[in-house]
Order: C-alpha cells, then structure tokens, then sequence
C-alpha cells in the first residue's frame, strides 16, 4: 500500500505482489505490442555534408544499441516511438557538439574579440535535454530502478490478444 505522499506502485508490480487494488492503484495506459520501427535518418536530418552525414550514422549507431534493450526492459512500442527518436537524435546532436568543441575549442576568436564558441551553450542544451530523456526511458542506474519490464507470461487478459 502506498504512505500518504507516495506514488503509487507500478501497475505490474502491484499485480506481482498480490497488492493490486483499482481504487488505489492505475493500470495506465496500454500500448498495442508491436516493435519501433527505425526511423529514416535522411528525413529526420537532411543534408549532404560530411558532418550530418556522420551525425546520422550516430543516431542510427544508438538506435541500434538501445532500442531493442527498450522494447525488452522497458516494453518499448511504435506508439512511444517518437520519445526514441528524440533520444537518439540528442545524443548524436550532442555528439556533434563535443566534436566541434574539440575542433574550435570552448572560446572563439570573433570581430568582437574572443567570446565563449557556441557551440558551448548547444551543447549544454542537448546535455539536459539528454539528461531529461535518460530519466524518461529509464536508461541510467537510478531511473531503471522506476521502470516496470513488461509480463512476459501468456496473459489471457491482454485486450491485444
């Protein structure tokens, strides 16, 4: 049961346990099975340069890595796609960013003097955007601890059956 001021337990977990009670705990929202599709990167980031092209081959590298590790802990689906994308498109962003500070340094030489290269505050935006959709799809030691894997069991229940 949940103290006063606590979240709730996660549905699956309060059926785990045998403490599943509708008036105090939710089921959520209930995504159909079917695995994300990968994106095309092309359409997502456009261009010929050398650079977007390395930054697609990045987001396509995470996508890779990380979205089938989803599906299977977290219970991933093309409805909750777009929230994978995003993720993987920040993190090649950020990469980009900490390729071009390492080219041109943190500070800048302009007509204004030098000034701070900004791709320093690109960078930080991307960082907590990052940070921000780590929590969300439960990809660091902490949040995973909050995320529910999905029953793998036959459940005859399961309305997409």
């Amino acid at each position: 049961m949940a103290v006063r001021g606590q979240k709730p337990k996660p549905h699956l977990q309060a059926i785990r346990e045998g403490t599943f009670r509708p008036d105090r705990n939710s089921e959520g929202a209930v995504f159909g099975p079917t695995d994300p599709e990968e994106p095309d990167w092309l359409e997502i980031m456009p261009g010929r340069t050398g650079d977007i092209a390395a930054v697609r081959e990045k987001a396509a590298e995470v996508w890779a890595r990380t979205v089938p590790a989803l599906v299977v802990s977290a219970g991933l689906t093309d409805a909750q796609r777009e929230t994978a994308v995003e993720y993987c498109v920040t993190v090649a962003r950020l990469w980009q960013a900490e390729r071009e500070l390492s080219r041109s340094g943190l500070v800048v030489e302009t007509e204004r003097g030098n000034v701070k290269n900004p791709w320093v505050t690109i960078a930080h935006q991307y960082r907590s955007h990052f940070r921000s959709l780590v929590g969300e799809l439960g990809l660091s030691p902490a949040s995973a601890t909050r995320i529910t894997p999905p029953d793998p069991g036959g459940d005859d229940g399961d309305i997409f059956d």
